[in-house]
């Protein structure tokens, strides 16, 4: 009879870990080799019915088979005294029609006891021996199919040091749910064993980034449309076209505030699927974005943790790559935005975003300078020499922000512009400057309010003064000089005034003073104060007109593709940002305890590489296109960590679109273990970099037939951001701050290498891939990796990723890196993965092995020829196959 036997580890996180093995297993017919797996299902005494719980990976050609899979029962999973678990292995047939059955070999049921130490033990209450062929299915009559092992977040094993798992686990239930798990064991070169624990998370940040996103594109582009609005009274070609800017600006503001409200409307996965990639209410949502983790246990090394994020390629895929993607789409609408003619002024990109800039500091300088204002008041009139101080300091240093932020020949020239815009617009040479307000003004108080003319609002009918603009700017910097001198004044009487009080002992007389001289402060300042507001306000209507301006010209010149594009660019930053946040959140909460790398987060900022394994050819040139331009504009983006003040751990984003700022929250123990700058609220930076190899079927016709220039010129493009990267890193960076940093040398060569294979052109050059990923390892990085839908192509890469790192850093026996990349890959054991078989349509097929192809499809897109060829050759194998 044959043996059956079951290995019982119990450690940590696992409730149960059953690895299976068999002995002497007979075949159904001679000479032939088994090909077996184990199937696990489940009877719950409530229900009494299977359901089948994991699988085994597939052992081929042998008669005692050891299995590398394990099974796991997490600690929530019901499992009562009264449970039973059914271990049937299969003997699997394939036939030449492709079609897959199974031999029943052997089927075991076993129940469940518990200890008194509350560990849960298997024991054998039922054994025997079945032979006899089934079709697939025909025996357990499954009833509920739960593919994979859902499990646990892990906490025990990725809280910091001195940080319970209890502590962290309301951060990673912000991000991640549904985790499922996978459990194998690989021997080592010497003779020990490996347990591997891998898991795959979804992640809640699928929709919330999105969400957030859109919010802020809604506030930007209603105080844009408001601007536009109130721009005043212009000449009849600018002022239609300023309507038909509006109009369009509406309709796009009306769509992305449906797209807000379909997203708020969705229930059920939180992750998008890659059926549903062409939806329209979804595209700002990422692809398949997951988290997948390998927890390796090694008997000899510290425990390791290794994070890969797997989410489908940033992309526009309901607009379709018809035309190409944002790269060629940007580059062509620039060319044709600077023929445009007379019909509107042509304002290069950095001339634009210097306006958005400005305009962004003017809505977020005023507000500041204004309540800085007020609380310099406050102080005034309490009579409080150390809080006017520092409500002067402040006031100080955000006016003279304010002040320099319009030190710009861009708002000269745009209020140039402006002027000629108005009807009526009379044009001279500048007139002579007014003696009296020339000059800086002097710090101790020579410049007194009255002196400083306040300038009415651009005048429509008169000549325009060129230089009038410097005047009204700099006449804030006179006022805040004014303030600062009576201050100084205030504060001398005061220190005067507080040596008279010490020397007189009569307390009614002192109060006297007091009150005296707290209302003389109020009085003083408040004129200063009222100018310095009055001349600000006027600083911001021109400036604000003379931006708006420019943003008229931009939208001007390219309706409606300017707004489709920037529709575009926001899909594809959407999805690449959600992805980004997951992987920022993920890797500050596994790193917490390291301070090298905390030191490296402040100090330089992270490396964020993206391996994307997407062909130049067809449509994925336009998503290769989009994709590089949604990861370059990650450079906008700098995270700041809070800590929380609620059970509400999910990021919050503020900014607008040249710059966002990602909070993300830590419960008050983490908070405490980050270094004082980061707490005071120092932004973080990223460093993104793409490095895109072609590795399918569609790669192969680009190389032979087709371009590859494009993916040639990302690689290179972005091996110059890695090296300036590295330059940065190793001046700031000591170099024995970081575990992986020690040898320096190792990471030149690594860099050298990569340079070299990027420059070699060599077909589907996988090198490539692997090299920077190593980089990134070492650089304590985050790891992306990105394919057109996440599933095969990323899975395939991942697997292959996860056994080399157990090969090179953890010793996996050379004899079982096949057998452990075939385990990992095994369909029964990637639960996770099995949305499709079909790479491209991302839609449910059935299980059976797909039918071999005769001959390679690509060789029939050569010639009309060959497909007659092709047809004729398969007919003929097909009649003498059934004769």
């Amino acid at each position: 009879m044959s043996e059956f036997s079951l290995r019982f580890i119990f450690r940590g996180f696992f409730s149960l870990v059953p690895f299976p093995a068999c002995k002497d297993l007979v075949a159904t017919a001679r000479d032939r080799k088994l090909n077996t797996f184990v199937q696990i299902s489940v009877v719950h005494p409530a229900q009494q019915t299977l359901t089948r719980y994991s699988s085994t990976e597939i052992v081929e050609g042998t008669r005692d088979p050891l299995f590398l899979t394990g099974v796991t029962f997490p600690p929530e999973y019901p499992i009562y005294e009264e449970t039973k678990i059914k271990l049937t292995v299969y003997d699997l047939l394939f036939f030449d029609k492709g079609l897959l059955k199974n031999k029943l070999l052997i089927l075991l049921i076993f129940g469940f006891r518990t200890s008194d130490g509350g560990k849960t033990v298997g024991t054998i209450d039922v054994s025997f021996v079945k032979m006899g062929e089934i079709e697939e299915g025909e025996v357990d009559h499954i009833t509920t199919d739960v593919q994979g092992q859902k499990c646990a977040l892990v906490c025990e094993c990725t809280a910091p040091e001195g940080i319970s798992g209890k502590d962290s686990l309301p951060l990673l239930n912000a991000v991640l749910k549904n985790p499922i798990c996978k459990l194998y064991r690989f021997p080592t070169s010497d003779n020990k064993w490996l347990h591997i624990r891998e898991q795959m998370s979804e992640s809640t940040l699928s929709f919330h980034v999105p969400k957030e996103l859109i919010n802020l594109h809604i506030k930007e582009d209603m105080r844009r449309n408001q601007d536009l609005k109130e721009l005043g009274e212009l000449a009849p070609h600018w002022d239609n076209m300023r309507k038909n800017v509006v109009a369009h600006c509406e309709q796009m503001l009306n769509m992305y505030q449906d797209t807000l409200a379909d997203l708020g409307k969705h229930t059920g996965s939180s992750f998008k699927s890659s059926c549903s990639k062409g939806e329209k209410t979804l595209e700002f949502v990422p692809i398949n974005l997951h988290l997948q983790r390998m927890h390796v246990h090694s008997p000899r090394l510290k425990d390791a943790l290794y994070d890969v994020i797997t989410v489908g390629a940033p992309a526009a895929h309901y607009q379709g790559f018809k035309n190409g993607g944002l790269r060629k789409l940007l580059n062509k609408f620039e060319a044709e935005r600077r023929n445009t003619g007379y019909q509107c002024i042509y304002y290069s990109p950095e001339n634009t975003a210097k306006a958005k800039e400005v305009l962004s500091n003017i809505n977020h300088l005023q507000p500041l300078i204004s309540s800085h204002a007020d609380q310099l008041l406050n102080s005034a009139s309490q009579h409080s020499p150390d809080s006017l101080k520092n409500s002067l300091k402040m006031l100080s240093e955000k006016t003279e922000l304010f002040v320099h932020a319009f030190k710009d020949q861009l708002v000269r020239s745009a209020l140039l512009a402006l002027y000629t815009a108005r009807p009526g617009c009379v044009l001279k040479k500048p007139a002579v400057p007014r003696n009296s307000v020339e000059g800086s003004g002097d710090p101790q108080g020579q410049d007194h309010p009255s002196q400083i003319k306040r300038q009415n609002s651009i005048p429509h009918h008169s000549e325009y003064d060129e230089e009038e603009w410097d005047r009204v700017w700099t006449n804030v910097g006179k006022s805040l000089n004014c303030i600062i001198a009576m201050v100084d004044r205030l504060l001398e009487k005061d220190n005067s005034s507080n040596g008279i009080k010490e020397s007189e002992n009569d307390p009614s007389s002192a109060d006297h003073v007091v009150s005296h001289t707290s209302g003389d402060w109020y009085e003083q300042l408040y004129p200063l104060i009222i100018t310095l507001k009055d001349c600000m306000g006027e600083v911001v209507t021109r400036a604000k007109q003379s931006m708006t301006f420019v943003l008229l010209q931009e939208l001007a010149c390219g309706l409606p593709q300017h707004l489709m594009l920037t529709l575009r660019r926001d899909i594809v930053f959407s999805q690449a940002l959600a992805g980004l946040v997951c992987g920022f959140i993920i890797k500050l909460h596994t790193s917490l305890h390291d301070q090298g790398f905390l030191q490296q987060l402040h100090t330089v900022g992270l490396i964020v590489q993206y391996e994307g394994l997407l062909s130049t050819y067809s449509e994925e040139i336009g998503m290769l296109e989009d994709m590089a331009v949604g990861i370059s504009d990650l450079q906008k983006v700098t995270f700041k960590i809070i800590e929380a003040k609620s059970n509400d751990f999910l990021p919050v984003i503020t900014g607008r679109r040249e710059h966002y700022v990602i909070e993300v929250k830590l419960p008050a123990k983490m908070f405490e273990l980050l270094p004082q700058e980061i707490k005071e609220g120092k932004q973080l930076h990223v460093y993104p970099v793409l490095f895109n190899v072609g590795i399918n079927e569609q790669q192969t016709l680009a190389e032979r037939f087709g371009d590859t220039t494009l993916q040639e010129s990302v690689n290179q493009e972005n091996f110059e951001f890695l090296k300036e990267y590295y330059k940065l890193f190793t001046e700031k960076m000591p170099p024995d701050c970081l575990p992986h940093f020690q040898e320096q040398n190792d990471l030149k060569r690594l860099l050298e290498n990569l340079h070299q294979n990027i420059q070699a052109k060599k077909r589907k050059n996988v090198e490539i891939m692997w090299v920077a990923a190593t980089i990134c390892r070492k650089l304590n990085g985050i790891r992306f990796t990105c394919c057109k839908s996440a599933k095969d192509r990323t899975s395939m890469s991942v697997t292959l990723e996860q056994c080399s790192i157990l090969r090179d850093e953890h010793q996996l026996h050379k004899d079982f890196f096949i057998r452990a990349l075939d385990c990992m890959r095994s369909r029964q054991t990637q639960g996770a993965l099995n949305e499709s078989d079909d790479p491209e349509t991302g839609c449910l097929t059935d299980n059976k092995p797909t039918s071999r192809h005769f001959y390679p499809v690509a060789l029939l897109l050569v010639s009309s020829h060959l497909l007659v060829v092709w047809l004729i050759l398969s007919l003929a194998l097909l009649l003498a196959k059934y004769q």
